[in-house]
């Protein structure tokens, strides 16, 4: 039993990483500052900044940083950008991938300590958990670099006339969410290499013992 545990201890690390970049992944998704629009000479006096996230848009005065108002996204709007619709997706199904392949993590470590180790079927499901984690991470540093070539282009958002909010701002910078994003992307690709690591103990073989006479 000793051995069975012992040798599925980096399954067990890659659980722990996995859950924290599961955690780091749905947070960036939630955060709106992603990219950061400085408006100076914008036509609306208390509009200084906005801030572009994936999921919504949240404005604020430049003097005081207080939040004029945020506006959430729904499927049926057509004035978000390509980019930003894929990187719904991606980072929606980082998530659910991530969450799948904990639970494939738990069913392969539950194979590990009730000593049922069958081969073929545990080394199956830490290589589908591992394989999982490792697209999701390659998902959350696609939607990263995607954002991270629309603040470099200067690409601007058409939004309604309401939000208030111009095409093209006077300049942008990548926002704070971005890099809780570049750790989940990492934590999730560490998690995917910890538990394709799974190496079954070797099988022990008992000889007779020769009695001497």
């Amino acid at each position: 039993m000793t051995l069975l545990v012992h040798s599925a201890k980096c399954q067990v690390v890659g659980f722990i990483v996995t859950t924290v970049g599961w955690i780091f992944s749905m947070t960036c998704m939630g955060l709106a500052e992603w990219r950061v629009w400085y408006m100076e000479n914008s036509s609306t006096p208390s509009l200084g900044l906005a801030c572009i996230g994936m999921w919504k848009v949240c404005t604020y005065q430049s003097n005081s940083l207080q939040t004029i108002a945020c506006h959430c996204y729904t499927y049926s709007d057509t004035y978000l950008p390509l980019n930003i619709r894929i990187s719904q997706h991606m980072l929606l199904a980082a998530s659910l991938l991530a969450l799948l392949g904990k639970v494939l993590t738990v069913m392969g470590l539950q194979r590990v300590c009730m000593a049922h180790l069958q081969k073929k079927n545990t080394c199956n499901l830490f290589l589908a958990s591992g394989f999982l984690s490792i697209i999701a991470g390659a998902f959350i540093f696609i939607a990263v670099i995607w954002n991270y070539h629309s603040v470099m282009n200067e690409e601007g958002i058409r939004f309604p006339p309401s939000f208030h909010i111009p095409f093209r701002p006077d300049w942008q910078e990548i926002g704070s969410t971005v890099p809780v994003a570049v750790l989940a992307a990492i934590l999730m690709l560490l998690s995917g290499l910890f538990t394709l690591s799974y190496q079954l103990p070797p099988d022990r073989q008992v000889y007779p013992e020769v009695s001497e006479v």
